[in-house]
Protein backbone atom coordinates (compact mmCIF):
# COMPACT_ATOMS: atom_id res chain seq x y z
CA UNK A 1 0.00 0.00 0.00
CA UNK A 2 1.08 3.64 -0.51
CA UNK A 3 3.28 5.32 2.19
CA UNK A 4 0.62 7.27 4.31
CA UNK A 5 0.82 10.93 3.77
CA UNK A 6 2.41 12.37 7.25
CA UNK A 7 5.36 14.94 8.45
CA UNK A 8 6.80 14.87 11.81
CA UNK A 9 8.70 17.05 13.19
CA UNK A 10 12.33 16.25 14.41
CA UNK A 11 13.50 15.53 18.00
CA UNK A 12 14.59 19.09 19.27
CA UNK A 13 18.35 19.43 18.11
CA UNK A 14 18.49 16.07 16.02
CA UNK A 15 17.81 17.31 12.38
CA UNK A 16 15.56 16.66 9.73
CA UNK A 17 12.26 15.52 10.90
CA UNK A 18 10.13 12.87 8.49
CA UNK A 19 7.96 13.29 6.31
CA UNK A 20 5.98 10.89 3.34
CA UNK A 21 7.97 12.93 0.52
CA UNK A 22 11.43 11.21 2.31
CA UNK A 23 10.00 7.91 1.10
CA UNK A 24 10.33 8.22 -2.33
CA UNK A 25 12.91 7.90 -4.84
CA UNK A 26 15.12 4.97 -3.40
CA UNK A 27 14.08 1.52 -1.48
CA UNK A 28 14.32 2.79 2.98
CA UNK A 29 12.97 0.72 6.26
CA UNK A 30 11.33 2.86 8.05
CA UNK A 31 11.73 1.22 11.86
CA UNK A 32 9.41 2.57 14.65
CA UNK A 33 11.09 2.50 17.75
CA UNK A 34 10.68 3.91 21.36
CA UNK A 35 13.13 4.58 24.39
CA UNK A 36 10.77 2.75 26.30
CA UNK A 37 10.49 -0.50 24.11
CA UNK A 38 12.98 -3.26 25.94
CA UNK A 39 12.50 -5.36 22.14
CA UNK A 40 14.03 -1.95 20.32
CA UNK A 41 17.38 -2.54 22.43
CA UNK A 42 17.55 -6.83 20.87
CA UNK A 43 17.33 -5.02 17.22
CA UNK A 44 19.22 -2.02 17.71
CA UNK A 45 22.73 -3.29 17.13
CA UNK A 46 21.62 -4.74 14.48
CA UNK A 47 20.26 -1.73 12.64
CA UNK A 48 23.46 0.39 13.90
CA UNK A 49 25.55 -2.39 11.96
CA UNK A 50 23.00 -1.57 9.00
CA UNK A 51 23.86 1.86 9.27
CA UNK A 52 27.46 1.88 8.96
CA UNK A 53 27.39 -0.71 6.43
CA UNK A 54 24.69 1.56 4.31
CA UNK A 55 23.06 -1.59 3.61
CA UNK A 56 19.94 0.57 2.94
CA UNK A 57 18.89 4.06 4.57
CA UNK A 58 17.05 4.02 7.90
CA UNK A 59 14.51 6.70 8.69
CA UNK A 60 13.09 6.13 12.50
CA UNK A 61 9.62 6.98 13.36
CA UNK A 62 9.86 8.06 17.19
CA UNK A 63 6.39 6.53 18.54
CA UNK A 64 4.62 8.22 21.63
CA UNK A 65 7.86 8.78 23.31
CA UNK A 66 9.44 11.92 25.35
CA UNK A 67 11.21 13.89 23.18
CA UNK A 68 14.47 13.99 25.74
CA UNK A 69 14.18 10.50 26.75
CA UNK A 70 14.22 9.41 22.76
CA UNK A 71 17.51 11.91 22.28
CA UNK A 72 18.72 9.98 25.64
CA UNK A 73 18.30 6.16 24.06
CA UNK A 74 19.89 7.08 21.11
CA UNK A 75 23.01 8.68 22.62
CA UNK A 76 23.09 5.77 24.36
CA UNK A 77 22.62 3.25 21.51
CA UNK A 78 23.67 5.12 18.86
CA UNK A 79 21.59 6.83 15.59
CA UNK A 80 21.12 4.33 12.71
CA UNK A 81 18.55 7.10 11.41
CA UNK A 82 18.72 9.70 8.35
CA UNK A 83 15.83 11.02 9.47
CA UNK A 84 13.69 10.51 12.86
CA UNK A 85 9.89 12.00 13.05
CA UNK A 86 7.99 12.56 16.59
CA UNK A 87 5.41 10.69 16.59
CA UNK A 88 4.46 11.97 20.04
CA UNK A 89 0.80 11.64 19.40
CA UNK A 90 1.25 7.95 17.67
CA UNK A 91 -1.23 9.13 14.63
CA UNK A 92 1.19 8.65 11.82
CA UNK A 93 2.28 4.99 13.49
CA UNK A 94 -1.79 4.40 13.55
CA UNK A 95 -1.73 5.19 9.58
CA UNK A 96 0.98 2.93 8.80
CA UNK A 97 -0.66 0.63 10.97
CA UNK A 98 1.14 0.13 13.34
CA UNK A 99 0.24 -2.64 16.29
CA UNK A 100 3.61 -1.78 18.75
CA UNK A 101 6.83 -1.31 18.60
CA UNK A 102 9.51 -2.32 17.30
CA UNK A 103 8.10 -2.79 13.74
CA UNK A 104 9.74 -1.95 10.54
CA UNK A 105 8.62 -0.93 7.59
CA UNK A 106 10.61 -2.00 3.28
CA UNK A 107 9.53 1.03 1.30
CA UNK A 108 10.26 0.82 -2.43
CA UNK A 109 11.54 3.83 -4.51
CA UNK A 110 8.28 4.85 -5.16
CA UNK A 111 6.63 5.57 -1.91
CA UNK A 112 4.81 2.11 -1.35
CA UNK A 113 5.06 -0.56 1.63
CA UNK A 114 6.41 -3.30 0.30
CA UNK A 115 6.76 -5.66 3.67
CA UNK A 116 5.95 -4.94 6.49
CA UNK A 117 8.27 -6.62 9.96
CA UNK A 118 6.65 -6.86 13.29
CA UNK A 119 8.98 -7.29 16.69
CA UNK A 120 12.45 -7.02 16.54
CA UNK A 121 14.70 -7.80 13.63
CA UNK A 122 17.17 -10.27 13.67
CA UNK A 123 20.27 -11.17 11.42
CA UNK A 124 18.49 -13.91 9.98
CA UNK A 125 15.59 -11.58 9.41
CA UNK A 126 17.30 -9.41 7.87
CA UNK A 127 19.40 -12.02 5.69
CA UNK A 128 16.57 -14.41 4.64
CA UNK A 129 13.47 -11.79 4.29
CA UNK A 130 14.47 -7.97 4.46
CA UNK A 131 17.81 -7.92 2.03
CA UNK A 132 16.84 -10.16 -0.44
CA UNK A 133 13.49 -7.89 -1.15
CA UNK A 134 15.82 -4.65 -0.87
CA UNK A 135 17.86 -6.30 -3.45
CA UNK A 136 14.80 -7.18 -5.57
CA UNK A 137 13.48 -4.11 -5.77
CA UNK A 138 17.11 -2.45 -6.40
CA UNK A 139 17.04 -4.63 -9.35
CA UNK A 140 13.50 -3.93 -10.32
CA UNK A 141 11.99 -6.91 -9.27
CA UNK A 142 9.55 -7.56 -6.76
CA UNK A 143 9.75 -8.41 -3.44
CA UNK A 144 8.71 -11.47 -1.76
CA UNK A 145 8.54 -11.12 1.96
Amino acid sequence: KPVPQFELPELAGRPPGLKSADLIGEVSLVNVFASWCVACRVEHPLLMALSEQNAVPIHGLNYKDAEQDALTWLRRHGDPYQRIGADQSGRAGIEFGVYGVPETFLVDAGGRIVCKHIGPISERDWQDKLRPAVDALRQGRPAAC
